[in-house]
């Protein structure tokens, strides 16, 4: 398909949307193929990930790429003709692609996380007709929290109820994925405060994305400001997302395990980083006795300890993926709090992994890797950006309830 360029050096204009893509999405056969397809996207995604960073380049292309794959519509059920694959594969997905860019990696993972809300809250009606928009290949983006709020799910953005549709008004931040989405669901409340995914066209009038995401780290995952003014939703597209934490849901553990992913994929590449600047540019230490870098002990006792810890990341991953699973196939109290808890003790792994790993990278690599030309520093800057999300001392703290007290974590999509 054909994008037209934009302008991205223009801070503070609403940045025009996308057309939606002018041919139908392939659409995966298997778990298998889903791992194909995301090894050949990364290998590709990967040749120009540093240059994007450094000159903060829109992934246009590869964000067409990877949705027109039919990576963006695996977890839509089988019974609407989607792959329905294993969460554990879905997460996968995200780490292979996220190893190469972990910008793109995480631009998918609120789409996901709606496609499972939407099989998990909406009726058949509203599932037939959202899940063929996506098995076609549009994106979603995001407008769910807010900068000014004092918890992340205190929410100003409300609708009021007009009809056939609804009219949301409000403002958002962290809008990852927004820009260049076909489609953008907007958390807002209704009048008994509840939280609905109001799915708004992106190019609706009084929808408006503005480029101005400043972070240091995951500098291309096309977020920034929405202001949301008088727009225009219809009822088809207004989905009640709060239904899937009035009662045990996998909802919450879908969205975290995805950010899992995003960190693995880091911790992934900063291993792969080192050892080939030990292997290829490092130079021994003058006290080693050793003629290359990659003979020294203590660089190979630490890229053994790195390997071991993502070995243990991605095992939790995988077993948070199949509990994930279990949970959707017989939602109940402990099926979902088994996927909650899993989640939670990969998501520490993989934090603790990727800061590791991307601070360990120039310790073993050596002063020149911290050359401009070679932009290491954008796994450190993009893990430490990333796994700022969702806090791991409260990961910590619902393992540690639940094994002394007995508590079940919240439902929420933060748990």
């Amino acid at each position: 398909m054909t994008v037209p360029k934009i302008d991205v050096t223009i801070q503070g204009t609403p940045v025009p949307g996308v057309p939606r893509p002018d041919t139908p999405a392939h659409i995966i056969s298997s778990d298998a193929e889903a791992i194909e397809v995301a090894s050949k996207l990364a290998a590709e995604f990967e040749k120009e990930a540093a240059r994007r960073d450094r000159e903060r380049i829109w992934p246009l292309a590869e964000l067409d790429a990877f949705s027109q794959s039919g990576l963006w519509s695996i977890n839509v059920p089988k019974a609407f003709g989607g792959p329905e694959v294993s969460y554990a594969t879905l997460a996968k997905v995200v780490e292979i692609i996220s190893a190469a860019d972990s910008s793109i990696g995480q631009i998918s993972q609120n789409h996901l996380g709606v496609v499972a809300a939407i099989r998990t809250v909406s009726d058949p009606d509203q599932q037939k007709l959202l899940f063929g928009e996506i098995l076609k290949g549009t994106r979603f983006g995001n407008a769910f929290s807010e900068f000014g709020s004092k918890r992340a799910a205190d929410f100003e953005t409300r609708f009021t109820d007009a009809g056939d549709h609804v009219v949301v008004n409000g403002r958002k931040f962290y809008a990852t994925g927004a820009i260049l989405a076909h489609l953008v669901p907007i958390v807002a409340l209704d009048d008994e405060g509840r939280a609905w995914y109001a799915i708004a066209d992106r190019n609706a009038p009084g929808l408006s994305v503005i480029d101005d995401w400043s972070s240091f780290g995951q500098r291309t995952t096309l977020s920034g400001t929405v202001l949301i003014e008088n727009v225009k939703v219809p009822k088809t597209h207004l989905v009640p997302g709060y239904k899937g934490y009035v009662e045990p849901t996998a909802d919450g553990a879908i969205f975290q395990i995805i950010q899992v992913a995003v960190d693995t994929g880091i911790a992934k590449a900063a291993i792969d980083e080192t050892v080939r600047f030990v292997r290829n540019r490092s130079r021994a230490w003058i006290d080693s006795g050793q003629e290359y870098a990659w003979q020294d002990p203590y660089t190979i006792q630490a890229i053994g300890d790195l390997t071991l810890r993502l070995h243990a990341a991605q095992a939790l991953q995988d077993k948070a993926g199949w509990a994930i699973d279990a949970a959707v196939a017989n939602p109940n109290a402990d099926t979902v709090a088994q996927a909650q808890l899993v989640t939670a003790e990969a998501k520490i792994l993989s934090t603790e992994v990727a800061i590791a790993a991307t601070n360990k990278l120039f310790e073993l690599a050596g002063t020149r890797s911290t050359l401009a030309e070679h932009n290491l520093d954008r796994h450190w800057r993009n893990a430490r950006t990333h796994t700022l999300h969702d806090p791991v001392r409260w990961k910590y703290a619902i393992l540690g309830n639940h094994a002394l007290n007995g508590e079940k974590p919240p439902l929420h999509a933060w748990s």
